[in-house]
């Protein structure tokens, strides 16, 4: 007869089996998800359900949250570093950040550096709301008040073909504008959302003096507390025409050198050495 060992634990010896290995974890019922999990001792990051299973946004969003997170400081996040790293877009890497942003997971502070030039960092938070004793968000600087969620910026127009070019030019005048109007100082963020609309209006064959003028000019003498949403608006609402279709012009007659005619010594245009026509005229009427 075996004999049982009474100081082992039921739960010790409910652990003999395979499927009930501790980090071997599923749901009761054949179907289902099964986890099969090994502890990490290097190289990983605590993430939370509220990221990992947040029920608003999209997957992009959470995917990028995640490697932001898992990044060392000072690591750069920007969208184009972003876009070199993943195959996604610009676009949709931009719109990923902005549903980040909008949900306490970035935010994004500006900074004066040594030299008088301000500089845009991104805060990254891994517990959107939680506060400290002294009532700041963990590893974060101190602010004043909490920030409202960022407003969606008014739609701006598209070019009919957006080649890089074309918004690369748009960004360039975009990014110039703050030397026109220091208010004017734009982030990468809404840097990427008026490109195309600045590029509608260069496809339109409008210079970038004109749209430069039609973006600076009457400015409220007010602080604009969102400069962005006004130039948006301006970039919609002030929209030109598309040009005129304009026919292709007709290449120039040709234009044949003088000849002297063979026969009267007469001088005509022609492209070969010959008779002028009222020399051949007789011969054609004779044959």
């Amino acid at each position: 007869m075996d004999t049982q060992n009474p100081s082992a634990s039921a739960r010790a010896r409910s652990r003999l089996g395979a499927n009930n290995h501790p980090n071997r974890r599923c749901a009761s019922g054949a179907g289902g998800l099964v986890h099969d999990n090994s502890r990490h001792t290097s190289h990983f990051t605590v993430i939370g359900n509220h990221l990992a299973q947040h029920p608003e946004l999209s997957g992009l969003a959470i995917g990028l949250g995640v490697y932001i997170q898992s990044l060392p400081a000072g690591a750069q996040v920007g969208i184009k570093t972003l876009t070199a790293r993943f195959p996604e877009g610009a676009t949709r890497i931009a719109a990923a950040l902005r549903e980040l942003e909008a949900h306490g997971y970035l935010r994004r502070e500006r900074h004066r550096i040594p030299g008088g030039r301000i500089v845009t960092r991104t805060v990254s938070c891994n517990q959107p709301g939680r506060r400290t004793r002294d009532g700041h968000e963990p590893d974060a600087v101190p602010r004043k008040r909490e920030r409202a969620p960022r407003k969606q910026l008014p739609a701006v127009p598209r070019p009919a073909c957006p080649s890089p070019k074309l918004l690369q030019m748009a960004t360039d005048l975009l990014a110039d504008l703050r030397r026109h109007d220091s208010r004017l100082l734009l982030s990468e963020c809404d840097t990427d959302h008026l490109a195309p609309g600045v590029a509608a209006w260069l496809e339109r064959e409008v210079g970038p003096a004109a749209v430069r003028r039609a973006l600076t000019a009457d400015l409220p003498a007010e602080p604009l507390h969102r400069p962005a949403a006004l130039l948006a608006h301006r970039l919609a609402a002030h929209l030109p025409p598309p040009p005129p279709f304009r026919a292709p012009v007709p290449p120039p007659p040709v234009r044949h050198p003088f000849q002297n005619c063979d026969d009267c010594d007469r001088a005509f245009r022609s492209p070969a050495p010959g008779l002028c026509r009222d020399c051949r005229t007789p011969l054609a009427s004779a044959a």
